[in-house]
């Protein structure tokens, strides 16, 4: 886990889970769809927006999560 909160390579709203994983640890071995759900899964409720709003933003990364995991089920259901 990183140590400091880098804004680019180490967020705080994906470096701050309890215990002490890092949200890329996990993602990258997901494939686009699912790592995508997970990651807004991950930082829901922990990433505010000025012009939203803690709860708009709550809202909209679990919209996003939604969003992925409906794409990669329909991605599933046409491949041959």
């Amino acid at each position: 886990m990183a140590q400091q909160n880098d804004n680019v390579n180490h967020p705080k709203h994906y470096t701050s889970d309890p215990s002490g994983v890092e949200c890329i640890q996990i993602t990258r071995w997901r494939n686009f769809n699912v790592g995508n759900a997970i990651k807004y899964l991950w930082r829901a409720g922990l990433k505010d927006d000025p012009v939203l709003g803690h709860k708009a933003k709550t809202i909209e990364d679990l919209r996003k999560a939604i969003f992925y995991i409906q794409d990669e089920i329909s991605r599933l259901e046409t491949q041959k």
